[in-house]
């Protein structure tokens, strides 16, 4: 017996169908662009893992960039000044705080515009980053007693220019600079081969958990370079390029409002925000809890004085003939 075949649709059900199938299609079409529409781009963020980068790793791990429809990427790298060539190279979007200013600064210089500058990470006597350090059984007590010694500097030309400058200014004379990475610090000074070093935390609370070294001064450039033990030292900064703030405003506006919930969270609430350290830099365990944290300034918050304390940071490079010429802090400034 021949199957008897189906029998095709009534005439209402079939516009139905096409009606259907039709839609399906337009949505197939128009949906996928749509979709594409709405993923925004990825912003890559390159960071030197330092403490000072806090208020980046902690929107990063409690989702604030996420909640805000932002797909961020962290970049790490060895030293500032990588973190600042990325962004020329056009391989990252912005910098992190713990980005030295000075290093960012030279790159507005190579390529003018480049940078602007939503946040900084000021320091000082109190709330410390910037130090030096001595081995524990040293009987140096003071700087300027570091006279014809070998002194440790950080990477980059922003690490020893300022390690050169608070010798000279501090007494020292006939000392001898050796650029080596911040997280030998420690070791080179236990080993012997160094008498002390210009250090960044946490490599301080480091060599004091550990036994290994003593911290001789802090707050070194608010005093040697600023002047005053309490100004603020603005030597780290986080930033966006111009050219992803052009072509991506609305991006760039929610990214800083993430960011600024960050620097919220380590403003007022440090010790739930201190976790967030580990896995971004060598800080874990009893350290966590130990290392001085930064303190924090948005665009929005510089006052007047604040940039005249920032602009003499930078000028000190211009009189040091670092810089090819004068940056200023006003035109590097996001403007919201």
């Amino acid at each position: 017996m021949t199957p008897t075949a189906p029998h095709p649709p009534a005439g209402g059900s079939r516009r139905k169908l096409l009606k259907g199938g039709a839609a399906a299609a337009a949505l197939g079409v128009l949906g996928a662009p749509a979709v594409r529409a709405q993923a925004g781009p990825k912003i890559r963020i390159g960071y030197w893992p330092i403490a000072a980068g806090l208020p980046f790793y902690a929107a990063i791990e409690l989702g604030y960039f996420k909640e805000a429809g932002l797909d961020v990427e962290p970049l790490k790298f060895a030293a500032a000044q990588q973190v600042m060539e990325a962004v020329l190279a056009g391989r990252s979007d912005g910098t992190a705080n713990g980005t030295g200013s000075a290093n960012v600064a030279i790159g507005e210089l190579a390529a003018p515009g480049t940078f602007k500058i939503f946040a900084s990470n000021p320091s000082n006597v109190k709330d410390v980053l910037d130090e030096f350090i001595v081995p524990t059984a040293s009987t140096i007590k003071s700087i300027a007693e570091l006279s014809g010694k070998r002194v440790g500097s950080g990477p980059g030309i922003q690490n020893v220019t300022l390690a050169k400058t608070v010798l000279e200014r501090a007494g020292a004379k006939a000392f001898t600079v050796v650029e080596l990475p911040i997280a030998q610090h420690v070791a080179s000074l236990a080993a012997g081969q160094l008498e002390a070093c210009y250090t960044l935390e946490p490599t301080g609370t480091i060599g004091r958990l550990n036994g290994t070294t003593r911290v001789l001064e802090a707050g070194v450039i608010s005093r040697y370079i600023l002047g005053d033990a309490m100004a603020p030292w603005f030597g780290g900064t986080a930033s966006l390029s111009s050219a992803f703030i052009t072509k991506h405003p609305v991006e760039a506006r929610k990214f800083i409002a993430a960011y600024a919930r960050g620097i919220a969270l380590v403003r007022s609430k440090p010790a739930e925000a201190r976790q967030y350290l580990k896995g971004y830099t060598p800080i874990d365990g009893a350290l966590t809890s130990e290392v001085p944290l930064a303190a924090y300034t948005l665009y929005n918050e510089f006052t007047p004085k604040d940039i005249g304390y920032f602009q003499k940071f930078f000028d000190l490079f211009f009189d040091k003939s670092i810089f090819s010429s004068r940056v200023m802090v006003e035109t590097m400034l996001y403007k919201g």
